[in-house]
């Protein structure tokens, strides 16, 4: 059985935790032992209790605790990834479909009604949120976050700890550069480059 501890204790990380436990329900056997979050005035996640802050991420560790990061900021999960050599929880909703062909990195969390399908490439520690679409041979780098009813055609290509916004689309063939966002809504018909800003439609 895998013990698993949350990090965070905010609205992501109570996403993160219903996720791991229709996990259980349909299965797969886990056991939620709690969270950590450095405000210790969030004493409590869905029922499960706050273990500590950060610095007890080592003791845990030891005794047999895996983690997932349930934070929505990109160079947070990276931050705390980085910084720490623990085992890292995939958590994967039982009602995205998700091809045998695809890879999915370890940390990564996909959400209720993704599809992911054959030949995406999905890195460490990316959220793929709530009914996004990421089509054969798409490729996402470590930390990325696809926001909800987000489409990626077929072959786009997305840099480390780019952020794309809700509802946006990107058609076939486009490749998105490293910590970049792409705002809520918008339409990507062109190559964005590392470090960009874009919305509309088109993205400009």
């Amino acid at each position: 059985m895998e013990k698993v501890c949350i990090i965070g204790g905010s609205g992501h990380a109570r996403v993160v935790a219903d996720i791991i436990a229709c996990m259980i329900s349909n299965g797969y056997d886990a056991q939620v032992i709690g969270f950590l979050d450095d405000n210790p005035e969030k004493t409590e996640l869905l029922g499960y209790p706050r273990l500590g802050d950060l610095s007890c991420i080592e003791a845990l560790s030891a005794s047999g605790a895996c983690f997932v990061i349930g934070i929505g900021d990109n160079g947070t999960r990276k931050k705390i990834s980085e910084g720490h050599n623990v085992r890292w929880f995939t958590a994967i909703h039982p009602s995205s479909q998700i091809s045998s062909y695809a890879s999915i990195g370890e940390g990564t969390v996909i959400m209720p009604g993704s599809i992911i399908n054959a030949g995406a490439y999905v890195g460490r520690h990316v959220i793929v949120n709530s009914g996004a679409v990421i089509e054969h041979d798409c490729r996402l780098d470590d930390f990325v976050h696809v926001s909800p009813n987000t489409t990626l055609c077929g072959n786009v290509s997305v840099g480390e700890s780019t952020h794309i916004g809700a509802g946006a689309t990107v058609i076939q063939n486009i490749k998105i550069g490293a910590f970049s966002v792409i705002g809520a809504g918008s339409v990507v018909v062109r190559d964005i480059c590392d470090n960009k800003t874009v919305k509309g439609v088109p993205a400009r």
